[in-house]
């Protein structure tokens, strides 16, 4: 049984390794991992890799784009929490929400403060943090791709080092 399941696994890493489907797959796993699901996009950008090594460069940047595209849809999502919860209750939110780490981090670092959305744990609600605060889109957009190119090209490459077979 488990031989069968390894061999199976492996075929569906080798599938989802060609350079027509690899790609697109970590495009859509590392843009549903920055939204606040929890899911991880570098084992398949690791897996990506290891099966085809000139893939690192486009790997690296279509997850990026992807992951930069879901840091966009939860930021629009705390947008629309916040305007929704002004339309609702006819006030603007509680001031109990200030204790909140990310709000703080943000409220003190404005758009720059998406940098950090790349972290595990705080990175996607940072980014829903900032379109609750409504900072300004665009800074925050940039601030977001440039943190998390960063990630995925130190994590890979730090990955490929420790498993170089």
């Amino acid at each position: 049984m488990q031989a069968w399941l390894e061999s199976n696994l492996h075929l569906l890493l080798v599938a989802l390794a060609l350079p027509q489907v690899g790609l697109t797959s970590v495009f859509v796993i590392a843009l549903v991992s920055a939204t606040l699901l929890p899911l991880g996009s570098e084992p398949a950008v690791l897996l990506l890799v290891k099966a085809n090594p000139a893939l690192f460069w486009p790997a690296v940047l279509v997850a990026t784009a992807g992951n930069t595209l879901g840091g966009i849809i939860t930021w629009w999502m705390g947008y629309a929490a916040e305007r929704t919860y002004e339309r609702v209750s006819h006030h603007p939110p509680p001031s109990l929400v200030k204790s909140a780490r990310a709000l703080a981090l943000l409220r003190r670092f404005g758009a720059r403060g998406c940098l950090l959305s790349w972290l595990p744990l705080i990175g996607d609600p940072l980014c829903a943090v900032a379109g609750w605060l409504r900072l300004p889109f665009w800074p925050c957009v940039l601030y977001m791709a440039i943190g998390k190119f960063g990630r995925y090209v130190s994590m890979t490459a730090a990955l490929i080092w420790v498993w170089p077979n």
